[in-house]
């Protein structure tokens, strides 16, 4: 197998994990909002499988295939999201916290769920398997990623709606108006602090030194569980 046809190997079988991942979990924050009491998302057809209604062509598509060919030793990615009016919600403050969490549920219970799916390879056929299998395991762990790295409590990441929700009004107003600034902030950790550390000979990658032993350990749980470890 060719370098090329190997990466479009490769690449294969992180599309179909990739997209079930972000389309679940923006679903699922539209269907808890809807039951909430905000109909925003249902109305516009946000509340659905259909991975097109979620797909951002650049967060999506663009910049994780960027990433990939270039070698990137990180992915990062991002969907198009759900609208919610939090004002609309029956209990604003408390349900957000339901709303913004169920984001990061839905993924990690996709995880326990692929590395479930994992004992069914052997039953596959020669070559099937290998593809199969490696769709899983990439299932769970862009899962675990995209689960933990949400709740990382920075507006507009589910876990700063969560923190935000949780905090008592000292603290919950001052994050919340963080939420203008969160994306840029996020750039800087993920993009810019790393590049400036290489350049610097020092390892400034706060984000993969936040989120590499959590992920680690919430993977290590789910494959003991599902009897894989």
């Amino acid at each position: 197998m060719d370098l090329s046809a190997a990466a479009l190997y490769t690449a294969s079988t992180w599309v179909i994990p990739v997209l079930l991942a972000i389309t679940l979990h923006e679903a699922a924050h539209g269907f808890v909002a809807h039951r909430l009491g905000d109909d925003t998302a249902w109305r516009l057809g946000r509340v659905t499988l259909n991975p097109f209604k979620h797909v951002d062509p650049v967060g999506t598509v663009l910049l994780p295939a960027l990433l990939f060919f270039l070698h990137s030793p990180f992915m990062f990615g991002y969907a198009k999201p759900v609208p919610v009016k939090f004002g609309a919600l029956r209990h604003p403050r408390h349900d957000m916290v339901l709303v913004a969490g169920a984001g990061p549920s839905t993924n990690l219970l996709q995880a326990f769920a692929a590395a479930l799916l994992v004992h069914i390879v052997v039953f596959l056929p020669e070559g099937v398997d290998a593809w199969t299998l490696a769709n899983l395991k990439n299932a769970i762990v862009i899962n675990v990623v995209l689960a933990l790295f949400n709740m990382i409590p920075l507006p507009p990441l589910d876990g700063g709606r969560v923190a935000v929700g949780l905090l008592p009004d000292a603290l919950a107003r001052p994050l919340a108006r963080l939420e203008r600034h969160g994306m840029i902030i996020l750039i800087g950790l993920l993009f810019i602090l790393p590049m400036i550390g290489t350049q610097l000979g020092v390892n400034l990658n706060l984000v993969g030194w936040l989120l590499g032993g959590p992920v680690d350990w919430v993977i290590g749980v789910i494959l003991r569980l599902t009897g894989i470890a």
